[in-house]
């Protein structure tokens, strides 16, 4: 089984997927209800990241679709991206390259099997466009999506519901969440009412709209089936579950509850096929404003980290341990010189609840850890020794010493997301310094650099740190050039900050 996240994307390779998309990509919308741009655009150009608390409904009540799509549907928008895709940082697997255009792991790229006409692209870079989702939550424009949508991005469009086109800026993308927030230079739009994700059950009610395939304003329903679902991988996020039919192209839509409120954005779908197979999960809305407050207010999001390895307690460990049931999560490793070392945490201690709030799994200390704040205090409730015993720890960051950025698209800024190069990996490349380069927005992009490029140097000055990079920003130079390293070779890239 596999998991995938759902934007799509089309290499023009073969001419007869760049028709078939052009296709797709110009079906009209079919919503003709109200818009609730006449009820609440105009209002305010921020939106509060409170979630509005949702009343449940009458017990054997049905949810009235038609109304929510009717209000909150010309809200949500059509992500439109295109850019290059370097076919050789793509990860060599057999098993995926059967039904992988490009050849890799990355999810981004497993949607045309089964395209007729389509042939497996050189190595190298090739063309691609996309297409996800998203929801507008600022009258003003501010809109949230994946960041899985707009990740490699040279370009960006969004499409309303009302056929209006607009360019848009990334103002950051955070991978760890795959939360992205783009801006569209438009006032008095539609804006979806937010909800409040913590009062969903499993069993209510659901409602999806987006554009799988391209077909836009498409809605689909279902329930909840889960919450707190762990995906494994790097990701803090504790997934809604649904049976709700999302596919390619749903990425960053909207999941709304029974009364028209957002509870999630849909992200990923378990799949063999590459459709839908009734597992789709969501982001949990309480977590992507979170992390779209941090890109709104810095440009940049910094997640902590606690320096633990955790697994889920079994029922034979929780016996072993001398506990009564399989919940909590065991510590297996400690990291040096990490939050956990400095507390006095042990391989061995089971984490039993954090800040008061039960943990069941492994899963819940990385969504209570990833989303709190570096330097963030944190009671942990630990088993160790058949006794319980409370442990504080002021976490750490994710990325010590520098935070991962994504530069706004504004004069005077790159439009880079970096971080330090392990040490591991300097050897690996045969440098002693740089920045590895994630992601690429605005000038950057324009200029070509690429994810994967090592910065070595900024202006003839070696850096680092992301602080050197700022360091040699702050006078908002017009043009800048930097030392690139891309596959050992090294080169003098100009970039024109405007």
């Amino acid at each position: 089984m596999k998991r995938t996240t759902l934007a799509t994307a089309s290499a023009f390779i073969a001419a007869g997927l760049a028709a078939a998309s052009a296709q797709a990509w110009n079906l009209p919308s079919w919503i003709h209800g109200a818009s609730n741009a006449q009820n609440r655009a105009g209002t305010a150009d921020t939106v509060s990241s409170a979630p509005i608390s949702a009343t449940p409904l009458p017990a054997g009540t049905l949810p009235n679709y038609r109304a929510i799509v009717q209000t909150e549907g010309p809200a949500v928008v059509g992500v439109l991206v295109s850019g290059m895709h370097n076919t050789a940082n793509d990860a060599e697997d057999g098993h995926t390259q059967q039904m992988t255009p490009f050849n890799g792991q990355d999810p981004f790229f497993r949607f045309f099997q089964g395209i007729p006409g389509f042939t497996m692209p050189p190595q190298g870079e090739v063309p691609f466009r996309g297409q996800g989702s998203g929801f507008i939550i600022s009258s003003d424009g501010l809109i949230l999506t994946n960041a899985h949508v707009v990740r490699e991005a040279k370009h960006v469009q969004v499409k309303l519901a009302d056929r209006r086109e607009f360019n848009a800026k990334v103002l950051g993308s955070d991978t760890a969440s795959d939360i992205a927030v783009i801006k569209i230079d438009a006032h008095n739009l539609p804006v979806v009412t937010l909800g409040d994700n913590r009062t969903a059950q499993v069993g209510d009610w659901v409602l999806a709209i987006g554009a799988p395939y391209g077909f836009d304003e498409t809605a689909t329903q279902g329930i909840v089936s889960a919450k707190g679902r762990s995906l494994g991988g790097d990701s803090y996020v504790p997934f809604i579950q649904t049976d709700a039919a999302v596919n390619p192209g749903n990425s960053g839509g909207p999941l709304f509850d029974a009364e028209g409120r957002v509870i999630g954005i849909n992200a990923q779908i378990y799949t063999h096929s590459g459709g839908f197979q009734g597992l789709a999960f969501a982001i949990p809305i309480d977590v992507a404003l979170k992390v779209k407050d941090q890109i709104v207010a810095h440009g940049h999001v910094d997640h902590a980290r606690l320096g633990v390895m955790v697994q889920d307690l079994t029922s034979p460990l929780a016996k072993s341990f001398g506990l009564k049931s399989p919940d909590g999560a065991v510590i297996s490793t400690i990291t040096p010189g990490s939050a956990a070392a400095g507390a006095d945490l042990k391989p061995g201690d089971v984490i039993t609840a954090i800040d008061g709030k039960p943990v069941h799994t492994a899963g819940d200390v990385s969504a209570f850890v990833g989303m709190a704040t570096p330097g963030e205090r944190l009671k942990l409730q630990v088993w160790r020794n058949g006794a319980s015993r409370d442990i504080g720890v002021a976490l750490g960051a994710a990325n010590p010493g520098a935070s991962t950025h994504m530069a706004r698209t504004e004069p005077g800024s790159l439009g880079l997301q970096v971080r330090p190069l392990q040490r591991d990996e300097l050897k690996q490349a045969g440098i002693d310094h740089g920045l590895l380069i994630e992601g690429v927005a605005g000038p950057a992009a324009e200029a070509g650099i690429q994810p994967g490029d090592v910065l070595l140097a900024l202006n003839g000055k070696p850096v680092s740190t992301v602080q050197q990079v700022h360091r040699a920003l702050e006078s908002h130079p017009h043009n800048v050039a930097l030392l690139i390293d891309r596959n050992g070779q090294q080169i003098f890239v100009p970039v024109d900050l405007g």
